[in-house]
């Protein structure tokens, strides 16, 4: 049999109405959120003269930008097949969280890119270091409270949605946290007199946000180059064709995923003395089996072979 199927298990059933009312709650949640959260980081960083809430402002502003962009990709995911789209437009829930994955990569460039020359300004003399606002902690230790709350919850939703967008909105709200609590160090530590660990604390924050990226890039461009549930797909529908009477053998089996809908391509062996409409007899029942009996399964295509 065809190896070509990935790891991870079929997501569990859920009404579209339902999927599609929770992905949108968790868009609407994070826009909101993050909108407070760029202005007041990034006015409270400036008047508080934070490098690392500043730089941690920026990155909710960069929210801003992406969650309005994937909230369009998450609504128009949503629309029924057509006759460009057979199977739908879910894989652009795929395609909202690269946008996600990249926007938050180039937040993360910028980020590192002024930390690292405030800490250049800092160890040449050049920088005129300001006493940090105790402002700037409470705002730090808000977001990071926030923020737990926010990646707990989209976490969730993620799961019972599966849709790969909210899932990348719950990592990024993750990756809030890690951000937010360096900015909490760097502050603590400014306002003891180590003012270059703020700046510092900036750099670390662009390093957890790069990395967050990177992994989110990854599972969406998995998900686009057709990485589907492998191995307990494969072990689910071998037992269903087990009930099949007329299959000898299973030749290949691949899968396809259009968001979290599965096209099923299988090639099975049958007794080469077997008439044409037994042959397509079988296959009718193979395609009813699995579609029955696995969640999620758009459509099935079986073609069988004479086996001798």
């Amino acid at each position: 049999m065809s190896e070509t199927i990935s790891e991870t298990d079929t997501p569990a059933k859920l009404p579209a109405a339902e999927r599609s009312k929770l992905s949108n709650r968790a868009m609407n949640l994070a826009l909101g959120s993050n909108i407070v959260l760029a202005i007041l980081k990034t006015s409270i960083g400036i008047l508080g003269h934070s490098q690392a809430l500043l730089a941690d402002g920026i990155n909710s502003t960069s929210d801003v930008v992406y969650n309005i962009v994937v909230s369009i990709f998450v609504r128009r995911a949503h629309k029924p097949a057509d006759e460009d789209h057979p199977y739908g437009h879910t894989q652009l829930e795929s395609v909202g969280a690269l946008v996600i994955g990249a926007f938050i990569i180039t937040t993360a460039l910028t980020i590192f890119w002024r930390a690292v020359n405030s800490l250049f300004d800092f160890f040449t003399g050049n920088a005129s270091p300001a006493e940090i606002s105790p402002l700037t902690l409470y705002v730090a230790l808000f977001t990071v409270g926030l923020k737990i709350f926010l990646s707990i919850y989209t976490k969730k939703l993620g799961e019972r949605t599966k849709n790969p967008s909210i899932i990348a909105v719950a990592q990024d709200h993750r990756n809030d946290i890690l951000s937010a609590s360096a900015v909490v160090i760097g502050v603590i530590l400014g306002r003891m007199g180590i003012l270059w660990m703020d700046a510092l604390a900036g750099a670390l924050v662009a390093v957890f946000i790069a990395r967050t990226g990177f992994s989110i890039l990854r599972q969406s461009t998995d998900d686009l180059m057709d990485t589907v549930p492998g191995k307990a797909l494969r072990q689910q529908i071998e037992q269903v064709l087990v009930e099949v009477p007329g299959i000898q053998e299973i030749d290949s089996m691949q899968a396809h995923r259009f968001g979290q809908y599965l096209v099923i391509n299988l090639a099975i062996f049958v007794d080469g003395n077997l008439s044409v409409d037994q042959g397509d007899a079988i296959a009718d029942e193979v395609e009813r089996k699995i579609t029955e009996s696995v969640d999620y399964v758009r459509a099935v295509h079986v073609h069988f072979h004479s086996h001798k």
